[in-house]
C-alpha cells in the first residue's frame, strides 16, 4: 500500500506494525474512496516560475507535481523519460540529441513542442541554474527534436534536463502557472492555501502502465505556523497529512495514522558564515566542529531517528559520498578550547556567536537549542535569533548577514554537483561565504571527468576538502515521516530529492464506521 523505507528504530517499526496491521486486519468493505488530500506545509514558495532561483526546497516539491522535465527521476534516483521519449549522446558527452514524446499537452490544452524546451533551457541558462552555463547552444529540429550542444563535454549532465519545462510564450510565469505535469494549480491564497486540480489531459493517464495517474482530483496544500500547528491540525482533522520529524511522529497515535518513514535528501547543518569575524578564522570553525555533538543532537531534537553524516552531500548518493566523513570531528572539549585560544581567544574568556534560525522549522529551532548548550562548554556564548521564513531569505540567504544559521540544505536534482557547487567561489548562492582554490580546482576538475569512477572519486576529495577547512558543520540527512490520517491513503512514494509524489497516491475504499 505504502512504499516504505525500513530503517532501524524501535519506534519505527512500532508504528509501522500497528499501521500495518490496522490496515491488513481491518480490512474495510470498499465504499467510496477519497478523492482529495488536504496536505500540510509549514512554508510557502518563494515563486511559483520554476525557472527562478529564488525558489525553496519546499516550494520545488509542490511544483515537482505541476511541471516536468525532459526527464525526471525515479524513486531509486535513476532518470526516466518524461516529456523526452528518447535521446542520444554524442561525442563523449559533447552534444546531446532529446526526441520529445508526441502529445503532451500544457495544462491550458496546446501541445508541447521543441520552441518550448528551447525556450526553457535557454531561460534556465540566463537565470544562472548550476550546470546550464556548460551549454554552449540549444537548436531545434523539426517540432519534437532538440539539441544541446556543451562547451565541453559532459557525460553527466542529465540530471540538469529535469528542470520544468514552461511555454515560451508565457508572459508572465508567476501569475499564469502552467505546466505539463499531474496537476494544475487551481488557486492560490498567500498565508492560507493552495489548491491543485487533477489535470485530465495529462499525458501519463492514456499509459496503459500508468493506471489512470493522477488518482486523486484535489490536492489542497494548508499553510500552517509551524511544526505544533501541523500537529494540532494532523489530530484535529483540518488536515489529512504532512511531512513530520520524529518529535511530531511520537505525539501521534499509532492506530489513528499512517506513519510512512524516510529521509528528506537534504543536508542539515550549521552553516558558518566564513566571511565574518571570527568565523572567517578556520580554527575557530575547526573549534565549533569539535564542540559539537551531532549523536546527541540526534538523540535530544530527533528522538533518535537519524545518522550523522558529517558531508556536504546526502549519504543516499552512496557512489560519491565520503564515507569517511561520518564524524570528521569527535567531540573533543579540550582540543576545541586550545584551538579558540589558539585564535586569541584566552581560557576563560567567551566568544559570542548568534545562529539566526527560521522560526517555522521547529526541528532547526530545536536543533539550535541542543547546540547551545553545547558550544557553551568550549567556551562559546551562542544565541539563538528566531526570524520568519521571509527575513531569513533576505538576511541569510540572499544577503549574506549573519553569523551561523541552522537549515537543510535540498538539490534541485539527484546530482552531487547541486550540493557541491554551492561552495564554489564563484556561485551565487555560496551564501556561508567558502572560498577554496583547492575545492574550485577539484570541483572544476571534476565537471570536465568524463570517466565516472575518476570523477566520483573528485567530488569524494571535495568534501574532504570542504570537511579540512571546517566551512560548516554538517549534521544529518533528516529522517522524516509523511503522517497520515489511517486507513485513507496510499500510494506514498519517497523519493532522493526533496519532493512528495501526490500524482502516485490515491484513495483507499474503507467503511462508513473507519476513522
Amino acid at each position: 500500500m505504502f512504499n516504505k523505507k525500513m530503517v532501524p528504530g524501535t519506534f519505527v517499526a512500532l508504528l509501522l506494525l500497528v499501521a500495518c496491521s490496522r490496515q491488513e486486519t481491518n480490512a474495510p468493505q470498499a465504499l467510496q474512496p477519497a478523492t482529495e488530500l488536504r496536505y500540510g506545509f509549514t512554508t510557502e514558495p518563494a515563486t511559483l516560475d520554476p525557472l527562478s532561483p529564488a525558489n525553496t526546497a519546499d516550494g520545488r516539491s509542490i511544483l515537482f507535481n505541476v511541471f516536468e522535465g525532459l526527464v525526471k527521476p525515479d524513486t531509486e534516483g535513476r532518470l526516466q523519460p518524461c516529456a523526452a521519449e528518447s535521446w542520444t549522446v554524442e561525442q563523449g558527452g559533447l552534444v546531446y540529441n532529446f526526441t520529445l514524446r508526441q502529445g503532451v499537452r500544457f495544462h491550458d490544452g496546446s501541445i508541447l513542442n521543441s520552441g518550448d524546451v528551447k525556450f526553457t533551457l535557454d531561460a534556465a541558462i540566463a537565470a544562472g541554474f548550476a550546470g546550464f552555463a556548460q551549454i554552449e547552444k540549444v537548436e531545434t529540429q523539426g517540432d519534437y527534436t532538440v539539441k544541446v550542444n556543451l562547451k565541453t563535454p559532459d557525460t553527466e549532465f542529465l540530471p540538469y534536463i529535469t528542470i520544468g519545462i514552461v511555454k515560451a510564450d508565457n508572459a508572465d510565469r508567476e501569475k499564469n502557472v502552467i505546466g505539463t505535469g499531474p496537476y494544475k494549480i487551481e488557486s492560490y491564497t498567500v498565508q492560507q492555501s493552495l489548491v491543485l486540480r487533477k489535470f485530465d489531459d495529462y499525458w501519463q493517464r492514456f499509459l496503459p502502465e500508468a493506471k489512470d495517474m493522477p488518482h486523486l482530483d484535489k490536492i489542497t496544500i494548508v499553510f500552517l505556523a509551524d511544526s505544533n500547528a501541523l500537529l494540532l491540525g494532523l489530530k484535529g482533522g483540518s488536515i489529512d497529512g504532512a511531512s513530520i520529524t520524529g518529535s511530531i511522529a511520537h505525539q501521534l497515535e499509532p492506530d489513528r495514522f499512517d506513519i510512512v518513514p524516510g529521509y528528506s535528501a537534504a543536508v542539515q547543518l550549521l552553516a558558518l558564515n566564513n566571511g565574518v569575524k571570527p568565523l572567517d578564522d578556520i580554527r575557530v570553525r575547526q573549534a565549533i566542529n569539535y564542540g559539537i555533538d551531532v549523536q546527541e543532537i540526534i538523540d535530544t531534537a530527533f528522538y533518535g531517528q537519524g545518522d550523522p553524516s558529517g558531508s556536504p552531500l546526502i549519504p543516499g548518493l552512496a557512489v560519491y559520498y565520503e564515507k569517511s566523513l561520518v564524524n570528521p570531528y569527535p567531540v573533543d572539549v579540550d582540543r576545541a578550547r586550545s584551538l579558540l585560544a589558539a585564535a586569541g581567544v584566552p581560557n576563560g574568556q567567551k566568544l559570542s556567536l548568534e545562529i539566526t534560525v527560521p522560526s517555522n522549522y521547529t526541528m532547526h529551532v530545536d536543533t539550535a537549542q541542543v547546540i547551545v548548550g553545547q558550544l557553551a562548554k568550549i567556551g562559546i556564548d551562542a544565541s539563538i535569533k528566531l526570524v520568519d521564513w521571509a527575513t531569513w531569505l533576505s538576511d541569510v540567504y540572499r544577503n549574506r548577514k549573519y553569523q551561523a544559521t541552522i537549515i537543510s540544505l535540498d538539490a534541485q536534482n539527484v546530482s552531487p554537483r547541486s550540493f557541491l557547487s554551492r561552495y564554489h567561489s564563484g556561485s551565487g548562492s555560496n551564501f556561508i561565504n567558502f572560498k577554496s582554490a583547492d575545492f574550485d580546482r577539484v570541483y572544476n576538475a571534476a565537471l570536465a571527468e568524463a570517466d565516472d569512477e575518476k570523477r566520483a572519486a573528485l567530488y569524494r576529495e571535495a568534501q574532504r576538502i570542504i570537511s579540512a577547512n571546517a566551512a560548516s558543520v554538517y549534521i544529518q540527512d533528516i529522517f522524516y515521516f509523511k503522517a497520515f490520517r489511517g486507513g485513507i491513503y496510499g500510494g506514498v512514494l519517497n523519493y532522493p530529492l526533496f519532493a512528495i509524489d501526490f500524482a502516485s497516491m490515491y484513495g483507499i475504499a474503507r467503511d462508513s464506521k473507519a476513522n
